[in-house]
């Protein structure tokens, strides 16, 4: 059977009045109070973390010393030996929670990892931890503060603008060297890369390669407590700060901000080309049939 005709859309009279459109409602004022997050959520994780910090100090404030790891050297080795396995998750987990409540026994806790599992599998075990424990903080910070923080640094001019652009475009090579200075506070580097837009797996890879340096040395320092127990001795914690330490650190920092500093030294050398004189048009020689 055949199907009836189309029929073509009726076209306007020239002239002919067009139909207003109709205007458009405008937006509610509980749109934006919908988008944005709750006070409670944005504070959620740091009054978490403040809390776990308080209960810390309160029940281990005073067991993570040296003498403490040495007085109790025999249980944690029989404790390690019995189930190695669960020591490591153990040990990660301590460790995370006492770096994100930014307790001050991480170091005691490094030399820990290397005495119980040895230079490579401790400084390992300890590297992830304090990245776990330096992601904690990095996201309690930027669910606090670190989105409207943001928004006042762009919105600004002056130094805070250049130092949030010298920050974007050097955003690696920053990180790591925040990781690889001693002297740098390990609570501002966890913090200061959530108040400038760092992405979340940026900032957790550049942690993990940033401290594992110094995280090997006080590892290699921590292997070798058993002697140093035995001899009745306490380990020199300032090996870091010492040249054959700090020589290779500096290295690694200066190797980290090379391509800042090849980025810096381009418009300079592109600037120096075109003020460079140019060599004068040789005159074309008429060739003879």
């Amino acid at each position: 059977m055949p199907s009836a005709p189309t029929r073509a859309p009726l076209a306007e009279a020239p002239g002919a009045p067009r139909p207003e459109p109709a205007p458009e409602s405008p937006p509610s004022a509980s749109a934006p109070a919908a988008r944005a997050a709750p006070a409670w959520r944005r504070w959620a994780a740091p009054a978490g973390l403040l809390l776990a910090a308080v209960a810390a100090w309160w029940g281990l404030g005073d067991r993570l010393s040296f003498q403490a790891l040495a007085d109790n050297r025999e249980a944690l080795i029989a404790w390690r030996d019995a189930a190695p396995l669960r020591a490591g998750l153990v040990y990660i987990a301590i460790y995370a929670a006492a770096v994100a409540v930014s307790l001050p026994g991480a170091l005691i806790l490094t030399l820990t990892g290397g005495f119980l599992f040895g230079l490579f599998t401790g400084a390992a075990l300890t590297a992830v931890a304090a990245t776990l424990g330096a992601t904690a903080i990095f996201l309690a910070a930027r669910s606090a503060f670190g989105a409207r923080l943001e928004a006042k640094l762009k919105g600004r001019g002056g130094f805070m603008a250049r130092l949030r652009r010298g920050a974007e475009t050097n955003q690696i090579s920053v990180l790591l060297i925040m990781r690889l200075v001693p002297a740098v506070p390990f609570f501002l580097a966890n913090l200061a890369p959530a108040f400038l837009g760092v992405r979340l797996r940026t900032y957790m890879w550049t942690t993990f390669v940033g401290i594992l340096p110094g995280t090997a040395v006080y590892t290699w320092v921590g292997a070798g407590l058993g002697e140093v127990f035995d001899r009745g001795e306490a380990p020199e914690l300032g090996i870091i700060f010492t040249w054959p330490i700090l020589g290779p650190l500096a290295g690694l920092s200066l190797l980290a901000a090379l391509p800042m500093i090849l980025r810096a030294l381009r418009p300079q050398t592109a600037a120096a080309l075109e003020d460079a004189p140019q060599p004068a048009p040789q005159p074309e020689t008429e060739t003879k049939a």
